[in-house]
Parts: structure tokens; sequence; C-alpha cells
């Protein structure tokens, strides 16, 4: 990437997708497996959302339908028990499939002063841990409807998804002073291509086939961002829990 030099500007804007992004996998998979692992699912809702992520990686999925759907089927849970639940999850399938070039240009972003933005179709309480744990200040997502701590299997459209997402993408940038004709969007998918288009600098990374054939048709360059594995996870947790001994 150029250097654009040390001046620091909040307001360019910094977005970033998640899955296939800053993390090499999709966690919707992710949680699935997770799920089956637990024996959490049944087998016909495990085939139906593997369907449902072929689709998705295709960009040939009616996400506001499938939203619905899914959120549904979380009627009545407890959202500080389903929170403790998706933390465990992170940790142990999430974490190790952040990417390490992600985490650089996080960095890169911040050091500039850029306004930093997870931009994503998820929820904020699955994508809460990620937010934490790369210090991202600013999370955009589908937003789903709690009344008195309990889910009540409803979100409030549009989902972050496509025209949605440039919608509350745009809507942050003038609520918070963003000049998007210099701002950049980091994403691996085709139905993010309203939001690629709109902004100055757009990044396609790990691209699905539709948005790599779109990026080849005007030569423009793509990146390939790789996991930082289990290894680089345990390190981390192994520092985190020196430097908590040490703090005694």
């Amino acid at each position: 990437m150029n250097d654009a030099g040390n001046t620091r500007d909040p307001s360019v804007g910094a977005f970033f997708d998640v899955d296939h992004t800053l993390l090499a996998c999709n966690s919707g998979r992710k949680y699935v497996e997770y799920l089956w692992r637990n024996d959490a699912i049944s087998i016909a809702a495990a085939v139906r959302s593997v369907w449902w992520l072929v689709k998705y990686r295709m960009s040939i999925l009616d996400y506001e339908q499938v939203t619905a759907d899914v959120v549904a089927e979380y009627a009545g849970r407890d959202v500080a028990e389903l929170v403790s639940e998706l933390q465990g999850w992170f940790r142990s399938d999430i974490e190790p499939e952040i990417c390490v070039e992600g985490k650089e240009r996080v960095e890169w972003h911040r050091e500039r002063g850029h306004t930093l933005v997870l931009l994503t179709s998820g929820t904020a309480l699955s994508v809460e841990p990620l937010q934490e744990l790369l210090d991202i200040p600013h999370l955009i997502c589908t937003r789903l409807e709690i009344e008195d701590g309990k889910l009540t299997g409803r979100h409030l459209p549009p989902s972050c998804f496509g025209p949605g997402k440039l919608q509350a993408g745009a809507s942050f940038a003038g609520t918070h002073g963003i000049d998007l004709d210099r701002s950049y969007f980091y994403t691996d998918s085709y139905s993010d291509l309203p939001m690629l288009e709109r902004v100055g600098n757009p990044r396609v990374i790990n691209p699905d086939p539709r948005l790599k054939r779109w990026a080849e048709q005007r030569d423009m360059a793509f990146e390939l961002w790789h996991a930082q594995g289990f290894e680089a996870t345990r390190d981390a947790m192994e520092r985190s829990t020196r430097a908590a001994g040490g703090a005694r």
C-alpha cells in the first residue's frame, strides 16, 4: 500500500467486512460446525444451513429472508447466555481464523488516525468478540430485537447486507464526518459491490468467484489474506495470562 504520510485524518474511514476478509473463514459455517460438535443442531437444520452458506458464497442468497428465518429460531433465547456461548465459540473456533494481514492493515489505518469500522452482515452478539480483540471502535451490523434481555426472534430490517450495507455505511459516514470518496472498504463478497463502488479506495480481499471476475475485468488487484492459526492464538493467550499474573 502507498504510505500517505503521518497525517492523522479521522475523516477517512477504514471499513472492514468480516468473513473471508478479517477472518479466513465463514463464521456462520464455523458456528454450525460448533453446534454439530456439541449436539446442538439437527441434521435437517445443518444441511439447510450449509446450503444457505453455499448460496451466500455465490452471492445468490435472499439474505433478508434467511436472516428472518434464522433469527426466528432464537426467539426467547436469553441474551446473556447466548453471549457466553458465543465467547467460547469465538475462542475455540474463530480466533485462530483471524487473518495476519488483516490485523496489520487495521494497525496501518490506526497509525494514520483513520476511523476504524467493522461493516458486516453479522450481528453484534457474534462480532463483538472480534471487535474487542482488534480494538476497532465502531461496529455496523445486522440488528436484533431484544426485549427484557431475551431475543424476540425478529431483526430490525434492513439487514446489513448488499444495499443495506451501503445504506448503513453511508449513514454512519454522514453522522461521523467521514468522506467516503477518500475512504477504504475491504471485502471478499460480490454482494458488497454497492459499498465497494461507493468508496474511493475499494480493496478486494480473498474474493468470491463473482467478485474476482469483477476485479479482473477492471484490472484491479486483489489480495489473499491468511489465518494466523492456532499457534499464534495460543501464544497470545499465554502472553495475556502472564500479563494478568504479573498485574496481581
